[in-house]
């Protein structure tokens, strides 16, 4: 449903996205991870038609965005960085002016509004002017724009910004239960969001793809995939750390003293091998103290921090 070919963006000596190709297909839900300036919102503004490529191509639905760019535009529904919307109408007049720019007419704009306000939990504050909004609310408003014409195609540039838990967990169910029928990007800053509603992750650095896979395959990518843990009494640690270093498949062991006086102990796998059920029956039979233990599928944060490049590298490098 999306395709994009070989896409480059410069801006005079700035190349702010370097040659991308990608594919969505109906059914996905795509997070598009990266640090600050590596290239995300460029790159949703090229899909969306609203800035034109320098090189390469993307399509949408079958349609070409640079030379069918209304056609394109019908079939995606687009929520932009900051929501930005017109602030002395009120929620209901914005959805109907957004009905009416979409070629929706009498009966078809008041369904249209009231679905998309139902679906985003607007009612509250339908008639209030949309710069006296929270900034959740203001998001949510933007939301309901980018779904009222049921669109097949969804990009959305961190759609949770400014919400609270709850509202949170209300966007991502909706982008779940919208997700069978459409292809989706969610460009996002909120790891823990990939792993909630994410089918597939892609993270750019620098205008380039360095990772693509699903949320699992990823998490296997970080040196705490199948890591196990146990926390215990730190007279035990030392003879509980050797006689975990001794395990089949440990390649090593790493210790903390936790603030609570308990000893931490992480026990790293060699090539993600399954610990857990080893370092369970270890623990029995050495009868340890085990106030906790547990295992874990991986850090998409440490991911991230291995393939991009931290704010301080990419200042030094644009310097030179």
């Amino acid at each position: 449903m999306i395709e994009i070919e070989k896409l480059t963006k410069s801006f005079g000596p700035i190349t702010a996205v370097a040659g991308i190709d990608l594919k969505v297909e109906k059914g996905e839900v795509l997070g598009f991870l990266g640090p600050n300036g590596a290239g995300k919102s460029t790159t949703m503004k090229m899909i969306t038609g609203f800035l034109a490529p320098s090189s390469g191509r993307v399509a949408v639905c079958g349609y070409d965005v640079e030379n069918q760019t209304l056609q394109a535009q019908r079939v995606i529904g687009y929520l932009p960085e900051g929501a930005p919307a017109y602030g002395d109408m009120t929620p209901r007049q914005f959805l109907g002016f957004i009905a009416e720019v979409r070629g929706y007419k009498g009966a078809d704009v008041k369904a249209r509004i009231e679905a998309a306000v139902a679906k985003t939990e607007l009612d509250a504050v339908l008639d209030q002017p949309i710069d006296t909004l929270s900034k959740g609310f203001k998001r949510r408003v933007g939301l309901a724009q980018a779904i009222l014409h049921d669109p097949a195609v969804l990009i959305m540039d961190e759609p949770t910004d400014g919400l609270d838990p709850n509202q949170k967990h209300s966007v991502r169910k909706l982008l779940q239960a919208m997700s069978k029928e459409k292809a989706i990007i969610v460009s996002t800053h909120l790891l823990e969001e990939v792993e909630a509603i994410c089918t597939r992750a892609v993270i750019i650095d620098r205008g380039r793809i360095v990772a693509d896979g699903t949320p699992g395959e990823l998490l296997a990518r970080s040196r705490h995939h199948n890591a196990v843990t146990l926390v215990l009494p730190t007279a035990q640690a030392d003879i509980a750390k050797a006689k975990l270093k001794a395990l089949t498949g440990v390649a090593s062991v790493e210790q903390t003293v936790r603030a609570d006086g308990f000893a931490e102990l992480t026990a790293f796998p060699k090539a993600g091998a399954l610990l857990i059920e080893l370092v369970s029956a270890l623990a029995v039979s050495e009868k340890w103290d085990v106030k906790e233990l547990y295992a874990e599928a991986g850090r998409l944060d440490e991911v991230f921090r291995a393939v991009t490049t931290h704010d301080a590298a990419r200042a030094r490098e644009s310097r030179t």
